[in-house]
């Protein structure tokens, strides 16, 4: 996953998401980010990408398990699955 760009990009977006507070403004109230997720919005400002380019990584991540979505309002929120995490890391350590 880290030997392109774009698997260089998911794995940031990963590792921004363990700790979405860190790295993504407030909202409205403290630990927002962390209780309901990130926007592609927020991502995309934060790579300095156009919103569509973090939607399309989130949405492959997601597709792929490692992020859970939730709809507020019209707004898509990602935030990471670490059990599905932990077991794909699981399946890498033992060889596939």
């Amino acid at each position: 996953m880290t030997g392109t760009p774009q698997g260089r990009i998911r794995q940031t977006i990963l590792e921004w998401l363990k700790e979405p507070a860190a790295y993504f403004p407030a909202g409205r109230r403290p630990g927002e980010a962390a209780e309901s997720g990130v926007t592609a919005r927020a991502v995309a400002a934060r790579l300095g990408v156009p919103r569509r380019t973090a939607a399309a990584h989130l949405d492959l991540l997601a597709r792929l398990g490692l992020l859970r979505t939730r709809r507020i309002r019209c707004r898509t929120h990602y935030r990471r699955d670490e059990i599905r995490i932990a077991e794909v890391a699981r399946m890498f350590e033992k060889g596939w």
